[in-house]
């Protein structure tokens, strides 16, 4: 896995998204259930992509402190 799968998962909430555009159609207020439900999708993608990648490239290493020479 790498950043492919930020891309690919990146085009299915997109399709949710594009599919919650005339999923709302017969109920009271269209346009408040569709940006809800947009908006939730983005952010929660957001999170998940910028998290996954923080972990892919981190920007600080870890550094092991076990590597010490006892004198």
């Amino acid at each position: 896995m790498g950043g492919a799968s930020v891309f690919w998962f990146g085009v299915l909430v997109a399709g949710l998204c594009a599919g919650a555009l005339f999923m709302f159609k017969g109920k009271e207020d269209p346009t408040l259930w569709r940006t809800c439900t947009i908006l939730s999708l983005a952010c929660c993608y957001l999170m998940w992509a910028l998290t996954y990648l923080a972990q892919l490239h981190p920007i600080i290493v870890p550094k092991r402190d076990d590597l010490r020479i006892d004198i």
